[in-house]
């Protein structure tokens, strides 16, 4: 474990008024979800074009049968001591908000608030046609091996999260940008950084003064432009900024 960068992004988060995450899969590795790219990845077992939007209007029921195989939400599924922390984090004061390219709802179990989910969520299914929602869990009670249908229209329902093809939810995508440039420290967290437009966020906080940090477990894309890189698991460095910070106010490290 690098203490010193610990302690240097324990200093600039209690420096900072406010302070942003961006999280990306590795986050989640640790609560028993695979990510997409690494060696063990999703799209190294699964043709990642059986997701696009349009294969999904073509073969609803196959993508259906995929999605309720790979993603189906298990409950055995918890949030790990990264989404704690940075639950945490925020509860302490240190942290604005998450924004979040993961589906997995796992930042609001762990107890943070104000959670941007630019790639939509997993709690719920829309209807293609109509635009109702319903709750996934619903939607799974009574699946049967066909696309379910809206009981309104009769329209295919899809997982409410953001397919190949689709543009990311505007809203949360304006609001993803609003606190990259608000931020004075953001953060990015188990991202590798190769996926538009959310690797586009630290870029647009750098240009707005934020001091960039990066935690993840190998290199990223954007590793230069950072003022603090630590190569570790989420779960293990986050909790320990955690307790940096505690220890400094118990020492009076951080007392202006």
């Amino acid at each position: 474990m690098q203490m010193d960068k610990v302690f240097q992004v324990a200093d600039l988060l209690n420096r900072a008024n406010c302070a942003v995450a961006l999280t990306g899969a590795g986050i989640s590795t640790a609560s028993g979800i695979p990510d997409f790219r690494g060696p063990q990845g999703i799209w190294r077992k699964v043709d990642p074009s059986k997701f696009e939007i349009s294969h999904l209007y073509r073969n609803p029921d196959e993508v259906w049968r995929l999605f309720v195989s790979i993603f189906a939400p298990k409950e055995t599924i918890a949030p790990n001591p990264a989404h704690k922390a940075l639950a945490q984090l925020e509860s302490m004061g240190k942290l604005c908000a998450v924004i979040t390219q993961n589906v997995d709802g796992l930042h609001q179990a762990a107890g943070s608030a104000r959670v941007v989910e630019l790639h939509g969520s997993l709690r719920y299914a829309v209807c293609t046609k109509c635009g109702m929602k319903y709750t996934l869990g619903e939607v799974l009670s009574t699946y049967n091996g066909s696309a379910p249908r809206c009981r309104v229209c009769g329209g295919v329902l899809k997982p409410d999260v953001v397919f190949f093809g689709e543009p990311l939810p505007q809203e949360a995508l304006n609001e993803a940008v609003l606190l990259s440039e608000l931020s004075e420290v953001f953060m990015v967290i188990g991202s590798s950084l190769a996926v538009a437009p959310a690797n586009r966020l630290p870029l647009i906080a750098k240009r707005h003064g934020a001091k960039i940090v990066i935690i993840n477990s190998g290199p990223t894309e954007m590793d230069e432009i950072a003022d603090v890189v630590i190569e570790g698991r989420a779960e293990e460095v986050l909790p320990r900024i955690v307790e940096a910070l505690r220890a400094g106010y118990r020492e009076g490290a951080f007392r202006d």
